[in-house]
């Protein structure tokens, strides 16, 4: 039996037929219901909504960042991967890093930058996907920027963490971001002209073309060889602080943004107790989930609650292998290179081959398994990064306590036509690079998660993808789309969303009481943000996980980190029955921003 769930949430799982919404900050949860509302479909809404994270989670995401989102249509219900994720520029070779003296990618500067994916994805789902006009779902985000919206605590909190980084070495981002010296008052709303002026020539770039496809296929070219490329590499090409302690020219160039386009991907699929779970193939770190249920896959259910001893350990130890695995297959291949053997990976071969290595002791080394004719790589395994006077990490993950350096956002929108799309924008974190003042954002940093080793299946490499980690969801049952969700969180995302799906799926939680429920989650894999550490058979948890568990997980050799009691996991999700149309969502209490709204 699971663990019973709470009677009482932090907010209701919420019920309807017209349409849902749930993302990391309310202002964008209200935006994309306000375009519901007005008739647009599920992708208009999450287009709108995505403009607007720009402005009011800064740390979190931005314009000069990426995404990836899984998209299932009414009509096609075969969900499809969204790519924003940008490449490294063709200049970003391991000769060059080395050359300028470093041994990793720094976590923040220019150097660390790949093509900004996420604007121009965006703008391909609603080309193709939505209805709406582009200025009518820009207007959301251009009255803010020019009227004024919120600054949520962690804003001023990310700010102040690099505000020495920002006075000594940044100085456009201590002009944007510091008055007076000090963080902008979160009292007080913010504006953004620059931005605002960037959403308006998009705008404009296609107001003399006939039709709206034509209108935002106009923008989406403006924004990849106009004005925004200018901006972005003449300002970054001039030697600037990194997270290394030493400076550095961008290389990304112009053609570098020419030449990319955001496109369509098929899901990668798994089955877990009656249902298909999709997601992002292995140039990201999607497929962690898919093989961590795999192996979950054979156990009794009374074996999988997370919060039991059992339970807690096997998902531990099921993820450690997957994420083993990550490292030493995942990768975006170029076509002369072995493709990452997926096929493998998640056969039902493999995975009874992965779980007889679980036994009843935390695991302490990384164990990748064995695949014919590929030699599986291991990353350094560092447990203490550079010292904490390397000015600006940039990380943009969750720290080992549990604590928010920055992070991510998500949005999941579904609509009473039976659309519905999971998508986690991030990247171009205002601490990630300088801001460029003509433009009101900065770019990326999302090469800090390539290696500098040419042995490594996600080595650096031009014009490829870096193994992103961001990785949301959308589940079907008979093959039809029956919820999408996600979270932030870097290495976490699949943990927390893995935690979630053994409570909903298998203990019988309702969304908002498996959101509520204690988590966990491993830090014993090579960190996927620099600098890169791990913990031998680290373990992370929320002390309402209850004091006999944690002890037992001590009591196995995990060594563990107590979080606090609401610090872990900002996960979201929509849902809709199939049979009869309903719809529902659940949203994040953590942080006191995410919000699900619906009706």
């Amino acid at each position: 039996m699971f663990t019973p769930a709470p009677r009482l949430t932090t907010r209701p799982d919420l019920r309807g037929t017209f349409g849902m919404c749930a993302t990391t900050h309310w202002v964008a949860t209200g935006t994309a219901q306000s375009v519901l509302e007005r008739g647009g479909n599920a992708f208009d809404a999450a287009v709108a909504a995505a403009f607007v994270l720009h402005l009011v989670e800064p740390h979190l995401n931005g314009p000069g960042g990426d995404l990836t989102a899984l998209v299932a249509t009414a009509g096609n219900p075969a969900p499809v991967v969204l790519v924003g994720q940008g490449p490294a520029p063709q200049r970003a070779t391991i000769a060059h890093f080395l050359d300028e003296g470093l041994d990793s990618v720094p976590g923040a500067g220019g150097l660390a930058a790949t093509v900004p994916g996420a604007v121009e994805a965006w703008l391909l789902l609603l080309a193709e996907h939505g209805t709406f006009e582009l200025a009518d779902v820009l207007s959301y985000a251009l009255d803010y920027a020019v009227h004024g919206y919120p600054l949520v605590p962690q804003v001023a909190g990310t700010v102040n963490a690099v505000r020495q980084l920002f006075t000594d070495h940044w100085p456009s981002s201590a002009d944007f971001w510091l008055v007076d010296g000090q963080p902008r008052p979160t009292d007080e709303l913010m504006t953004n002209p620059a931005y605002a002026s960037v959403l308006r020539r998009l705008i404009a770039a296609g107001t003399s073309q006939g039709s709206r496809t034509d209108r935002i296929e106009a923008a989406r070219t403006e924004w990849s060889t106009g004005f925004v490329p200018e901006a972005a590499t003449a300002f970054l090409s001039v030697p600037h602080q990194h997270s290394s302690g030493t400076r550095h020219a961008a290389v990304i160039d112009r053609e570098d943004f020419a030449r990319h386009r955001a496109s369509w991907e098929p899901a990668l699929t798994a089955n877990f107790r009656g249902y298909t779970v999709a997601k992002m193939g292995p140039w990201g770190q999607g497929p962690v989930l898919l093989q961590a249920l795999k192996i979950l896959e054979g156990y009794d259910d009374d074996q999988l609650d997370p919060q039991t001893v059992a339970g807690a350990h096997h998902m531990l130890e099921a993820l450690k292998l997957a994420f083993a695995d990550r490292d030493a297959y995942y990768g975006d291949p170029g076509p002369d290179e072995q493709p990452v053997p997926i096929d493998t990976l998640l056969s039902t071969e493999y995975a009874e081959q992965r779980r007889a290595l679980i036994t009843d002791r935390a695991s302490t080394e990384p164990s990748p398994g064995r695949v014919e004719g590929y030699q599986p790589f291991i990353p350094p395994l560092l447990e203490e990064g550079p010292a904490k006077a390397a000015a600006g990490t940039g990380e943009p993950t969750v720290g080992k306590t549990g604590d928010t350096r920055g992070d991510t956002c998500h949005i999941d929108v579904v609509d009473r036509w039976g659309n519905m799309i999971s998508a986690t924008p991030s990247g171009g974190w205002l601490q990630s690079s300088p801001h460029i003042p003509g433009l009101g954002f900065a770019l990326g940093s999302r090469l800090q998660m390539t290696w500098l080793d040419p042995a490594s299946p996600s080595a650096v490499r031009p014009g490829r993808r870096p193994r992103t980690t961001l990785s949301p969801t959308i589940l079907l049952k008979d093959g039809v789309p029956v919820s999408a969700l996600g979270t932030p969180g870097g290495d976490q995302q699949d943990q927390w969303q893995l935690v979630y799906l053994l409570r909903t799926l298998v203990g019988g939680y309702t969304p908002q009481q498996a959101i509520d429920a204690p988590t966990l989650h491993t830090t014993a894999m090579a960190g996927s943000f620099w600098p890169r550490t791990w913990t031998r058979a680290g373990t992370v948890v929320e002390d309402r996980l209850g004091a006999e568990v944690i002890a037992g997980l001590i009591e196995r050799g995990h060594r563990v980190t107590l979080a606090g009691d609401w610090s872990l996991g900002r996960l979201s999700a929509v849902t809709r029955d199939p049979r009869t149309g309903e719809l529902g969502a659940a949203a994040n209490p953590r942080g006191n921003q995410g919000y699900a709204m619906g009706r």
